[in-house]
């Protein structure tokens, strides 16, 4: 295989990698970091005798992955306030055209399930975003990790009790969310407070990342009227120039908004039976760099 035929080869898996690299890492830069590496052991490593490079580009990817995961996660313990996932811009495109995966895909990118994955050991994670989020056979799976498939098994039955009791059940219909969600941006914005309340759940909660970078809330903030009056203040707080754009953000509707041309925050949300359940706010700016160009 010559270097630009492998090249070809590369580029034509790189979704794929960066897919299963953000889905173990939660953020752009380490998928991205990551992918490259792969790269550079891709370009130098001897070729002739991989009959799949899909499969043997996935093993590279997935073990790096798991190698950095375990580096960050001392930095996230040590994170300030709440961790949530680098928001990322979500266009699946005609290359997944059945409604099915294309849920599937994007369920697997949502910050409820982020948040959740990051409770799992990174071998766990591993074992669940190949299976779940790409449908890899459990002995593909067990030679990427090197473990046995029935160790495989066991990691993926364990990850997916875990992820299935922690997941919060959510309305996915990107409809729903988005009437929700512009419905709820225009009370806050209107300094509508009662309309403002009506949006969300009883028992909402509202989880702001800022990495100690920017104002945010340091804890969780539950329950309707204090996450409501929260919102209420933030809209009227008077930051010049503030823009509103709507974007796909991890599978779903989301919410970029900009200060004098530049992202400020990022807001999602999640919903059932027609209330917001859960309320994201990222502000962290090292994690809005990738929403430059939005």
């Amino acid at each position: 295989m010559t270097a630009d035929a492998a090249a070809d080869v590369f580029e034509r898996h790189r979704s794929v990698l960066t897919g299963v690299a953000y889905r173990m890492l939660g953020r752009i830069a380490d998928a991205e970091d990551v992918v490259q590496e792969a790269w550079l052991r891709w370009s130098s490593a001897s070729r002739e005798d991989v009959r799949e490079p899909r499969a043997y580009l996935v093993r590279i990817t997935t073990r790096l992955a798991v190698d950095r995961l375990r580096q960050v996660r001392s930095q996230r313990e040590a994170y300030v306030g709440p961790w949530l996932p680098e928001p990322l811009v979500t266009d699946f495109g005609p290359s997944v055209p059945d409604t099915v995966e294309r849920a599937v895909l994007a369920e697997s990118v949502s910050m409820a399930v982020l948040v959740v994955l990051e409770s799992l050991s990174p071998l766990e994670r591993a074992v669940f975003v190949l299976r779940e989020a790409f449908g890899f056979p459990y002995a593909e799976i067990a030679v990427t990790l090197d473990r046995s498939e029935a160790a495989v098994r066991q990691l993926a039955g364990r990850a997916r009790r875990h992820v299935e009791e922690r997941k919060p059940r959510f309305d996915v219909d990107p409809v729903r969310r988005r009437d929700l969600t512009d419905r709820f941006l225009a009370a806050a914005a209107g300094g509508d407070i009662e309309e403002l309340l009506a949006t969300l759940a009883p028992d909402v909660r509202l989880v702001g990342d800022s990495g100690g970078r920017a104002k945010a809330p340091l804890r969780v903030i539950e329950g309707a009227d204090k996450v409501g009056r929260f919102l209420f203040a933030v809209a009227h707080d008077r930051t010049p120039d503030l823009g509103v754009r709507g974007v796909e953000l991890n599978g779903g509707p989301g919410v970029l908004v900009l200060s004098g041309g530049k992202p400020d925050s990022v807001v999602q949300v999640d919903i059932r039976d027609g209330l917001i359940q859960c309320v994201y706010i990222v502000r962290n700016p090292d994690k809005l760099i990738g929403l430059v160009g939005e």
